[in-house]
This record gives C-alpha cells, sequence and structure tokens, in this order.
C-alpha cells in the first residue's frame, strides 16, 4: 500500500501525461477522476483505463478530492488550478508524482536531470546514450516523451529526465542527484508572467546533490552560484579551470570529476558546432556524477545520433543548402542556429510567446541574405527587422490557411536565395497556429524543398 491509496485524486488533462498519471495513481490504490475540456480525448481513455471517472470541463474539483495531478502545460490561473489552490487542495504535476511514488520505494531509481531553453532534449539524448554504454539499465524520459511515471513503473535504475519550466513549476520537491541548467533566455513568459519566475522554475534542477551549469550564460551562473547543492559544477566551450569541464585543443576535457582527462574529439560530437559541444558537456558532467567512466563518455557520444528537425540537412541543390532546424522554437534557438552560416535566408515566425526578437535581428542582421516570415506573430519579426535590418529583403506571407503553406514559403525563400547561401529554417517561435507542433512545420518545409529542388 502507498500513501495515496483509497485517496482521491483529479487528474486535469488527458493527453498522455494525463493518462499516465492516471495509470499510476490506479496502480498505487487512488480513486481517480480525470477531466479535460475536450471530451473526445476523454472517451480515448475509457477503453484504456478502467475505473477512472471521466468528467469534462471541470472547474472546481469534485468533493473529497484530496490532491490535483497537473498536465504540465495548464497554468496556475486556469479556473480549476485556481479553484483547488484556493480550496487548500495541493495541485502538481506528473513529475512530482513520480517523485514521490519513487521516494516510496526501498531501492529507487537516480535521477539525472536537465533543463534549459534550448539543448534539453540534445542534452538527454547524449546522456542516455553515455549511460547505455557505460551499461547502466537508463532510459530518457520527461519531457522527451516517455513520461516519467512509465519509466518508474518500468522499474528502470537509471533516470535521464528532460524537464521544461512548466514540469519544474508543478514539481517542488524533486531533487536530482545530479541536475544541469544549460542556458537561459526569454521563453515561455506569457505563461510564467515575466522572465523572473521562469528563471526560478528552471533553478529547482539545481538543488540536487550535484548543480551544473554553462559557465558562458551569466545568468546560468548567477543561479548556480545561490544554489543549495552540495557540489557546483561548471561547464565552458573554454578551456576548464579546476572543478569544470570544457574545450582545449580540439577536446573536451574533465578537470571536475578527473585530473585534467581528455574525454573526447570536439570534430566526433554530432551536431556540430558551439550548441551541440555545450550539450556534450554537459551530458558528460551529468554522466561523470553518476561515476560513468571515460570509455563510456566517448562511446556513447560517437554512437549519438541527433534527433529530427535540428539543423539536419535536407539537401543542397544549385549550390544552395536547405537546413531544418524547426526545433529552434524561440528565439536564443534561433541565434544558435543562425550562427552555424554565413549567408542565410532566414524562415521565421509563429508565435513567440512573449519573447522579443529585436537583439536576435540586431546581433544577426549581417548574415541574413533575406527573410521569409510567416505565422501570426511575423508581423512582430517584420518590425525587428525594419528596425535593424532595414535593408535585409523580407518577404511577409499570409499562408496559414494554405493546404501546402510551405511550398508558398520555399519558393520564396529561392527567390532571395543566391549560390552558396543557406535556406534556414529557424523560426524562433512555437508551431501550434499553423502546425500540428515543431516536426510536423519541419516535415512540411522537408516535403516543400525535395518537391521544389527534385525537377
Amino acid at each position: 500500500m502507498t500513501k495515496l491509496a483509497g485517496s482521491r485524486v483529479l487528474v486535469a488533462g488527458a493527453g498522455v501525461t494525463g493518462r499516465s498519471a492516471a495509470e499510476a495513481l490506479l496502480a498505487a490504490g487512488a480513486e481517480v477522476v480525470v477531466t479535460d475540456s475536450s471530451p473526445e480525448r476523454l472517451m480515448a481513455l475509457e477503453t484504456l483505463l478502467d475505473g477512472v471517472e471521466l468528467v469534462p470541463g471541470l472547474t472546481e474539483p469534485p468533493a473529497g478530492t484530496s490532491l490535483v495531478v497537473t498536465s504540465p502545460g495548464w497554468q496556475p490561473s486556469s479556473p480549476l488550478l485556481a479553484a483547488a489552490s484556493s480550496a487548500g487542495i495541493e495541485v502538481i504535476g506528473e513529475v512530482e508524482l513520480a517523485w514521490r511514488m519513487a521516494s516510496e520505494l526501498a531501492d529507487p531509481p537516480v535521477w539525472l536531470a536537465v533543463t534549459g531553453t534550448n539543448g534539453k532534449t540534445t542534452t538527454v539524448g547524449m546522456l542516455e546514450s553515455i549511460l547505455h554504454a557505460a551499461g547502466a539499465d537508463a532510459v530518457a524520459c520527461g519531457n522527451v516523451g516517455l513520461p516519467v511515471v512509465d519509466a518508474l513503473l518500468a522499474g528502470r535504475r537509471v533516470l535521464a529526465v528532460e524537464l521544461s519550466s512548466f514540469q519544474l513549476h508543478w514539481a517542488p520537491s524533486v531533487r536530482p542527484q545530479a541536475g544541469a541548467l544549460l542556458n537561459l533566455a526569454e521563453d515561455h513568459l506569457d505563461w510564467h508572467g515575466g522572465m523572473e519566475p521562469y528563471a526560478q522554475a528552471k533553478a529547482r534542477i539545481l538543488t540536487g546533490d550535484v548543480a551544473i551549469g554553462w559557465l558562458d550564460d551569466d545568468l546560468v551562473v548567477d543561479l548556480l552560484e545561490e544554489s543549495p547543492a552540495r557540489d557546483r559544477i561548471g561547464f565552458t566551450l573554454d578551456e576548464p579551470s579546476d572543478g569544470q569541464l570544457g574545450v582545449r585543443d580540439g577536446w573536451l576535457v574533465d578537470r571536475a570529476f578527473a585530473d585534467d582527462e581528455p574525454l573526447i574529439e570536439v570534430s566526433k560530437i554530432r551536431p556540430a558546432g558551439p550548441p551541440g559541444i555545450a550539450d556534450a558537456l554537459a551530458a558528460t558532467a551529468l554522466a561523470r556524477a553518476y561515476g560513468v567512466p571515460s570509455e563510456a563518455v566517448r562511446e556513447g557520444l560517437e554512437a549519438f545520433e541527433p534527433a529530427a528537425h535540428r539543423a539536419v540537412l535536407v539537401t543542397v541543390a544549385a549550390d544552395i543548402q536547405y537546413i531544418n532546424d524547426s526545433k529552434a522554437t524561440n528565439p536564443h534557438a534561433a541565434v544558435a542556429s543562425l550562427r552555424a552560416f554565413d549567408s542565410v535566408v532566414w524562415i521565421a515566425g509563429g508565435l513567440l510567446k512573449g519573447a522579443s526578437v529585436d537583439e536576435m535581428v540586431r546581433a544577426e542582421a549581417h548574415r541574413l541574405r533575406g527573410a521569409v516570415l510567416i505565422g501570426a506573430d511575423r508581423a512582430v519579426i517584420a518590425e525587428a527587422m525594419a528596425r535593424h535590418a532595414p535593408d535585409v529583403p523580407v518577404r511577409v506571407l499570409d499562408v496559414a490557411d494554405d493546404d501546402e503553406p510551405m511550398v508558398a514559403v520555399v519558393r520564396a525563400a529561392q527567390e532571395l536565395a543566391q549560390p552558396g547561401d543557406t535556406v534556414l529554417l529557424a523560426p524562433a517561435a512555437a508551431s501550434m497556429d499553423m502546425f500540428t507542433d515543431y516536426a510536423h512545420r519541419g516535415q512540411s518545409f522537408a516535403e516543400a524543398v525535395r518537391r521544389l529542388t527534385s525537377g
């Protein structure tokens, strides 16, 4: 029996996370109610979850509710969660639920966690690959796709956990054995209500035994210095000092967990470039905090294959390369993508989520051959281009209702591009205004490129 046995728990949200949370609660002996604004999503659970009460559109918890487990995207101000808080009912997320369930086990799994504005999925994938090379019973979970409660109930011994700011907000007790903060820039400010609460949510990753942070980011450095962790480890793209990991003479070097040990040549890291190297350093630090030997670090990083839609070359045609970086869903990620190329026709736009683009445009204007802007916030980027890159030709397209919007986008980019240029999809914004998700956006771009260059 667990502490949840016999309690009445409301699950807010009937998506993947909600379903997994409901399954875990049932297994723990709880009485479970699931609500969602979509009756269709709820009905999809009817055949999957036996014994769960499904109630659409709740705006306050049912009588007798002792706990609410929310899907991460639900804002604290939503009527249901606000009503729960006003009634003194605790609201947590699925990650927090997994942490509490793990704490009741005689031999709980090890948590190695990562967050940041960008690079989370790449880093957790690298970490999983390194752990597998070391022979660990490990799995990547969390924001990467597999709910943490599923990994926990499957009995995995090491959890490589990717955590978003939403998940961290709803996970007040989580204290990973080692946690890494990759970087920090404006993102999800509409959800959190500003940069400070967003940063504080991210800082929760640094409250375990070992706190790891990127020393090349001043905001991360400040949070790392404030961390209550027993050990604080930094990583940098420069040569590392004692207690740090970094780069020297083309090698990743460990001066934190070893005595100045070279681990792998930078040229063997994928994705190539500074963002990929930084992610590899963070993954290495997390793995080394768990005690992984240097040989496994090298083998794991060499074996790692980057995820789709992250700086993927689609094709080269007429001496123009087409790059799909649809996963660059905020300005910070788009800057990293732009800096990998010298002359770019930039495809951008979507939902900016309150983030500013002025500094990005000002800093990267010199490498822009042109820009094609789409999506709900295309005018915001167009205005920034007019202020900071007035000589760069810009096409602002209203293609949201087109059956094949990316065909028009790629055609416009081809009209601006010259031999030697890169046509780069790095939207700096979320995709849900026009596409199902960033993967759908990237697939649409790649299909349009192949269609328009195959002849």
